[in-house]
């Protein structure tokens, strides 16, 4: 399971014109679910990230999680994160889970948020969405359940 994640002052998805999911200051998250991820993958990353200490304390430090800063998570499936371009132009996404796999994980992926104490709001799953996001910093960081990078 792969996750980009960035800091942000807000973040929102819109379908159809109408919003679906938005937060003001916290976190963005991209989430690819790769074909061969379990639960253990979305808890991993999920517990990362609610931990992650990519926000300024008093210092101007980057001490401060999600959870002390009182912020929130907008989650967005986005299975392009396994797109290989090794090969030509063309991404191949075999490497991606099937949609109903990555559609249980992904909810799986949110609930374990929401357990941690995390506010989350989402985009909808294999909608075509518009995400605008305000990034903060910028700051962005890449996961990867299997430690990849």
């Amino acid at each position: 399971m792969r996750a980009v994640v960035q800091r942000v002052y807000q973040a929102g998805v819109s379908v159809e014109g109408k919003v679906v999911g938005s937060v003001q200051k916290g976190l963005a998250v991209f989430l690819g679910i790769g074909r061969e991820d379990e639960e253990k993958d979305a808890a991993y990353l999920a517990e990362k990230i609610a931990g992650l200490r990519i926000f300024e304390d008093e210092a101007g430090l980057m001490n401060k999680s999600v959870l002390d800063v009182a912020g929130a998570v907008l989650v967005v499936s986005q299975f392009t994160l396994y797109g290989d371009c090794r090969k030509g132009r063309r991404p191949s996404f075999t490497d991606a889970a099937p949609p109903g796999e990555a559609e249980r994980l992904y909810e799986y992926f949110c609930e374990v948020l929401r357990r941690q104490g995390v506010t989350v709001a989402t985009g909808k799953f294999q909608a075509e969405m518009r995400v605008l996001v305000d990034n903060h910093g910028p700051v962005t960081i890449l996961l990867d359940s299997k430690k990849l990078f």
